[in-house]
């Protein structure tokens, strides 16, 4: 993202890092936050192309899996890399 973390997204970002959230398996994702469906699909959608969060497996269309922070993610919600990261040369 090119932009600041604004309160809605970062907080999306640390119920993904805590490992309470579930993706949809979907070309427009849907969040799920323990249990309970996200009702901000915007930001969701948003984080999701901005490469921060991703399904953690794959998983059958439409179906829910686990979501997790990518490394950019990390980046973006703690401002450093997770500690096992691969960076590119």
């Amino acid at each position: 993202m090119t932009t600041e973390l604004n309160h809605r997204e970062r907080a999306t970002l640390k119920a993904v890092a805590s490992g309470r959230a579930e993706i949809s398996c979907s070309c427009e994702p849907d969040l799920f936050v323990d249990g309970l469906s996200c009702c901000d699909q915007a930001t969701t959608r948003r984080l999701v192309r901005a490469g921060l969060i991703e399904p953690a497996t794959d998983g059958p269309c439409g179906g829910r899996v686990l979501a997790v922070l990518t490394a950019a993610g990390m980046v973006a919600l703690n401002g450093s890399s997770p500690p096992n990261a691969m960076t590119a040369a």
